[in-house]
C-alpha cells in the first residue's frame, strides 16, 4: 500500500514539474514572439506597407499554422512560430496605422492594448491559481470559432457591418474562454508541447486585440 500511493506521489510530482515547464517555456516564447510581432507590426507602419488583403491573409496564416505543427517537435517548428507570428505583425501594421490615423486612434489602440493585457494576465492567473480543469470547453469553443469565422467572412464579403461588429463581440467572449481553456489544458498535462501552446495563446491575443479594436472604434466613431 505504501509503495503504491508513493509510486501515486512520484506520478504526481512529475506531472507537476512537467507542466510547470510547459507553463514556463510557453511564456518565455510566448514573450518573445509578441515582441518580433509588434517590432515587424512598428516596421510595416514605418514603410507603410499595405495591408496583404484578407485571401492571402488567410493563406499565409493557414499555411504557416500547418508548417509550426507539423515541425512542432524540432527546431523548425521555432522557426515556423516567428515566421507565424512575424507575417501576424506585418499585417496587423496597416491595421494599426488606420486606427491611429483617426482623430482619438491613439487612445483606441491603447485602451485596447491595455485591455487586451488585463484580460490575459488576469484569465491566466485565475487557471493558474485554481488550477481548474476547462476542457469541457474544447467542444463549445471549436464551433464557436468556425461559426464566428464563417459569420466573419460573410460579413466582409457582403459588407455587413452589423454582423461584422457581433463577430468582434464573439471573438472577444471566445478568445477569453480560449486562454483560459489553453492555459488549464498546459497546468492538467493535456498540452506538453510549448510550441503549439505558444501558438494557441498568441493567437488568442491577436484576435482578442484585433477585435477590441473594431468594437472601440465603432464606439468611438458614434460618441
Amino acid at each position: 500500500m505504501n509503495t503504491t500511493k508513493t509510486l501515486y506521489s512520484d506520478q504526481q510530482q512529475l506531472a507537476t514539474l512537467a507542466s510547470n515547464k510547459v507553463i514556463r517555456n510557453t511564456y518565455v516564447l510566448l514573450s518573445m514572439t509578441l515582441l518580433f510581432s509588434a517590432f515587424v507590426a512598428g516596421i510595416s507602419m514605418s514603410l507603410n506597407l499595405p495591408h496583404p488583403g484578407l485571401i492571402l491573409t488567410l493563406v499565409g496564416y493557414f499555411g504557416l499554422l500547418f508548417l509550426t505543427s507539423k515541425f512542432r517537435n524540432s527546431a523548425a517548428g521555432l522557426a515556423s512560430v516567428f515566421a507565424l507570428t512575424g507575417f501576424m505583425g506585418y499585417t496587423l501594421g496597416p491595421i494599426l496605422s488606420s486606427y491611429l490615423s483617426l482623430p482619438n486612434g491613439s487612445q483606441i489602440v491603447m485602451n485596447a492594448m491595455a485591455t487586451t493585457g488585463a484580460m490575459f494576465i488576469g484569465l491566466s492567473a485565475y487557471a493558474l491559481k485554481t488550477r481548474k480543469d476547462f476542457s469541457f470547453m474544447g467542444g463549445f469553443l471549436m464551433v464557436g470559432i468556425l461559426v464566428a469565422f464563417v459569420a466573419g467572412l460573410g460579413a466582409f464579403f457582403f459588407e455587413m457591418p452589423g454582423l461584422s461588429l457581433a463577430v468582434s463581440a464573439m471573438f472577444v467572449l471566445l478568445m477569453a474562454g480560449l486562454i483560459l481553456y489553453e492555459t488549464s489544458n498546459i497546468i492538467n498535462g493535456g498540452e506538453t508541447n510549448y510550441i503549439m501552446a505558444t501558438v494557441t495563446l498568441y493567437v488568442s491575443i491577436f484576435n482578442l486585440f484585433t477585435s477590441l479594436l473594431h468594437l472601440l472604434g465603432v464606439t468611438s466613431a458614434n460618441e
